[in-house]
């Protein structure tokens, strides 16, 4: 029998404080999330971060928390929902960090009597603290717990011609009535050092302006060049004006040099140097709407752009479960399970 996991980020339980510090902990002591040996992340996390972190961002937790939960939790609920209605095999959803955990999603088809799954990590784009950490953590779970099951994964999608064109459809739809004068893309960060892990080449990604554009094997697994194909391709199915679009890198942590440029300073200069007054902002690293994009974009992002001289801030809400992206999502679910 088939089924299918669907897996996004997670939340914490709550916004108390707590709550957040548990899910905090669990998210940064991946060692594919601060990829440092172990005793420095141990120090850097319970030592540094939980120590100071959690209340803060307790509070910005508690700006977008809705009645029913978790922003990304209730969205991934409502995605797996109509995407369990367009298919007849078993949809169970899980969280890579916190509830409901990747082990209840599997126990969950094992206990219906699945012994085959589609792994579908939420991520357009390959990363390792995103798809590679799920797939991972899937593989071992299977090995400890479910060694008869077998585990296909969906690689990232960001250049599937399907995808594309849902995630076109919805912001052409959201910004239909709407006067912008430039359309920023921004995706989440990540330390340029997971860039260069994550080359199977070893050589090619140099994140030097060139690399992303020229032809790799290594674009398989490059985050930075999928995030900025994604951007493209949007481009090229909406016919945008090239010029009044660009694509920058949000979220960072720490000292080291995380993916250029930076949202936030991307944002100021637009209205203070360029002098836009009506931003449009995409942020398509994240299938669910969450902390990053109700509170960092939608709320932060704006109140910066309004200091810097702008005026009017539109944040396109993400692809979420939309019916066109669900029908994209049931149609690589039934294709998979119409294969022997």
């Amino acid at each position: 029998m088939k089924g299918v996991l669907l897996v996004n980020l997670g939340s914490p339980n709550s916004t108390d404080p707590k709550d957040v510090k548990k899910y905090l902990g669990e998210f940064l002591m991946d060692e594919r999330v601060i990829d440092v040996p172990l005793w420095l992340r141990t120090f850097i996390v319970k030592g540094i971060i939980l120590n100071t972190r959690p209340k803060k961002s307790a509070e910005a937790y508690q700006k977008i928390w809705w009645k029913e939960g978790s922003p990304l939790i209730v969205l991934s609920e409502r995605l797996q929902n109509k995407v369990q209605q367009k298919t007849e095999l078993p949809v169970a959803l899980a969280m890579r960090y916190g509830n409901p955990s990747l082990k209840s999603g599997l126990q969950e088809l094992y206990d219906k009597g699945v012994k085959e799954v589609l792994l579908i990590p939420l991520y357009p784009q390959f990363a390792m603290a995103t798809t590679e950490t799920i797939t991972v953590l899937a593989e071992e779970l299977r090995q400890e717990y479910f060694k008869d099951m077998k585990i296909t994964d969906v690689p990232a999608f960001y250049n599937k011609p399907e995808y594309v064109s849902a995630l076109s459809n919805s912001i052409k739809d959201y910004l239909a009535d709407k006067e912008y004068d430039h359309i920023l893309f921004s995706y989440h960060g990540v330390p340029e050092r997971h860039i260069k892990k994550s080359d199977i080449t070893k050589s090619h990604c140099k994140i030097d302006g060139s690399c992303c554009n020229t032809p790799s094997k290594a674009h398989e697994f490059c985050y930075r060049h999928q995030c900025y194909q994604t951007t493209k391709n949007v481009i090229k199915e909406l016919n945008l004006d090239e010029s009044k679009v660009s694509t920058s890198f949000q979220s960072r942590l720490g000292v080291d040099p995380w993916l250029q440029p930076y949202t936030d300073r991307t944002i100021v200069r637009k209205a203070e140097k360029d002098g836009i007054k009506n931003l449009a902002i995409v942020t398509p690293a994240f299938v669910s709407d969450c902390l990053e994009t109700l509170e960092e974009i939608a709320m932060e992002g704006k109140e910066e752009f309004i200091e810097a001289g702008g005026e009017n801030f539109y944040t396109v809400p993400c692809i979420n479960d939309n019916d066109e992206w669900v029908n994209v999502l049931s149609g690589w679910i039934n294709e998979f399970n119409s294969k022997n």
